[in-house]
């Protein structure tokens, strides 16, 4: 599948600040401006508390920012929509469907009849490598399998965006391998626009089109970086490795700002106390 012409996410302006436990004001993003080409892999890094899940969450209309806009396709997000499909770490199932039901769910919200949410759900099932365990409960699998199957739901309804918010980070390292290995095939095959949140340095070079890379908080965007390595990539070739040199350079000098802005807010936390 040919990937679509245009932008499919436009930030205009983006910031975010909050009220802390205090009563203080914290600035967790400062003002973003970011184009995302239709089909685009997306990858974001930046240090803990950066605010990276901040700013998935505004773009799935799961959260309101305090300055700015972001438009999808051209239309402002103004809350969650079944166009805009989401892969959280924690799995995020309905422990009470079965694996097929959890698939279905986006689709029977689209209006399909129960034959064809069930021959979708199934394609992407078996995309996924589980089209055996179909009518099982979500309880009998493993979180790999379980995260295959958040996997399978987001893609099931054709949405025009697909936002992954560390979806691999509580997995094994093989397991993790495998299902990056899954993802881009999925994604090659129906080249979905994805925003795709991890603190990995190889998994982001693994997957990406390009790689912003976010400052400490106040979060902002540090650099852009095209990676131009054809899929699959060889993790161990000297270019990959150029690749994770040069992002974690920049990320380190990050994570001794993330550390003084951490510190700063135990001490006025403390004085307020």
């Amino acid at each position: 599948m040919t990937r679509r012409p245009g932008k499919a996410i436009s930030i205009r302006g983006i910031a975010m600040t909050y009220a802390s436990a205090s009563g203080s004001a914290v600035e967790a993003l400062a003002p973003i401006d970011l184009e995302i080409g239709a089909g685009e892999f997306l990858v974001v890094v930046g240090p803990s508390g950066c605010g990276k899940s901040t700013l998935a969450n505004i773009l799935a209309g799961f959260g309101k920012p305090t300055a700015g806009v972001a438009l999808i396709e051209g239309t402002p997000i103004t809350g969650p929509a079944i166009d805009r499909g989401m892969v959280f770490q924690s799995y995020a199932l309905f422990p009470w469907l079965s694996v097929t039901g959890n698939v279905e769910f986006g689709l029977e919200r689209k209006g399909l009849s129960k034959s064809a949410r069930r021959e979708v759900a199934l394609g992407y099932l078996q995309s996924v490598g589980l089209a055996d365990f179909a009518d099982r409960q979500v309880d009998e699998l493993s979180g790999g399998m379980k995260q295959r199957v958040a996997i399978a739901r987001a893609f099931a309804p054709e949405p025009s965006v697909i936002f992954m918010d560390e979806p691999f980070g509580a997995l094994d390292a093989l397991t993790r391998r495998a299902l990056q290995k899954q993802l881009l095939q999925i994604w090659e095959e129906h080249r979905k626009t994805v925003l795709f949140i991890t603190h990995s340095v190889p998994e982001a070079i693994f997957l990406a089109d390009r790689i912003i890379v976010m400052t400490a908080r106040p979060g902002s965007i540090k650099t852009e970086i095209r990676v131009a390595l054809s899929h699959p990539r060889d993790t161990t070739s000297a270019a990959f490795r150029d690749y994770e040199r040069s992002i974690y350079a920049q990320l380190d000098e990050e994570l001794v700002k993330s550390f003084a802005v951490e510190a700063a807010d135990l001490r006025q936390g403390a004085a307020a106390d």
